[in-house]
């Protein structure tokens, strides 16, 4: 028999799809503004998700800039790195505030929830990495902002969950706290890991204002500096002084174009493989209690 779909149901898939129509519009417009041909952008409707003609050049020329390819590995470099080593000191974190024999407990919490509340401003956070010396290095945003104490909490909630008996079975055969970390917490929460790894690497890779602050040569600069530069202040001599490429000759909307969809294609790319982790069962393959 077939099942049949209440009112309720038609409504909020209704609603849902105007939702999808109005994100994936834009996105689409964008897209076809960067690959039309330049000489008729112009003529293009504002919500025209299909493309005037068809030419790469925006891409050709954005890829033969030395400072974009720089600032966008750059960019890579920071998220990989970042979001691994958030994954790492975040979940061990959980792990370790998750053991019922950890002394001082409590303590912690409300030290991390006050740390939460109570953020440091941009001047200490200034000297501090002045102080160390990791001006101009791209290290230092990879070391920032290493636990986010929301995703911790997050992460605790789903370790908390994690069957007892396998914990005390792994003991009994010999394993310690690391192998028990790596080897049962870290495979049976692949759900939260891959959510909060997530949105680890969406503010990594999204970051401006401190990457701006932290990150002041071109050699250390990120994509997202220089989408500010050129899509919002307008700065095309970003892009002239170092492609040799006369501008007059493009569609500076298209090339914005362009450069956007460069910037969003990398994040919006990791959706679709984080997806597949969420057809299981967080506890799937465990003991059942």
């Amino acid at each position: 028999m077939k099942k049949k779909i209440k009112p309720g149901q038609i409504v909020i898939r209704l609603c849902l799809a105007v939702v999808a129509l109005i994100i994936l519009v834009p996105i689409l417009n964008i897209l076809a503004k960067s690959v039309s041909d330049p000489h008729l952008v112009s003529y293009m409707k504002g919500w025209q998700f299909w493309p005037s003609g068809f030419d790469l050049v925006n891409y050709k020329l954005i890829f033969s800039n030395s400072l974009i390819i720089r600032s966008f590995i750059n960019s890579v470099f920071i998220t990989v790195a970042g979001t691994f080593l958030s994954l790492i000191v975040t979940g061990s974190a959980a792990y370790a505030l998750t053991r019922p024999n950890l002394p001082f407990k409590k303590v912690l919490m409300v030290f991390f929830i006050i740390m939460m509340i109570f953020e440091p401003s941009i001047i200490q956070e200034y000297f501090v990495v002045r102080n160390l010396n990791l001006l101009n290095n791209t290290w230092v945003m990879v070391l920032y902002n290493t636990v986010n104490v929301y995703y911790l909490i997050l992460m605790m909630s789903f370790f908390e969950e994690t069957p007892l008996a396998l914990i005390e079975a792994a003991k009994i055969d010999g394993a310690g706290e690391i192998t028990i970390f790596f080897k049962i917490f870290l495979p049976l929460n692949k759900i939260v890991l891959m959510t909060v790894g997530m949105f680890y690497a969406v503010v990594r890779w999204n970051e401006y204002f401190k990457s701006s602050v932290f990150l002041q040569t071109r050699e250390t600069t990120v994509l997202q500096v220089f989408l500010k530069q050129f899509v919002v202040n307008g700065d095309s001599t970003t892009i002239a002084s170092y492609a040799n490429v006369d501008l007059t000759s493009l569609n500076v909307g298209a090339l914005k174009a362009a450069t956007i969809v460069i910037v969003m294609v990398p994040i919006l790319a990791l959706y679709p493989l984080i997806l597949k982790y969420y057809t299981g069962g967080v506890m799937s393959g465990g003991v059942k209690e």
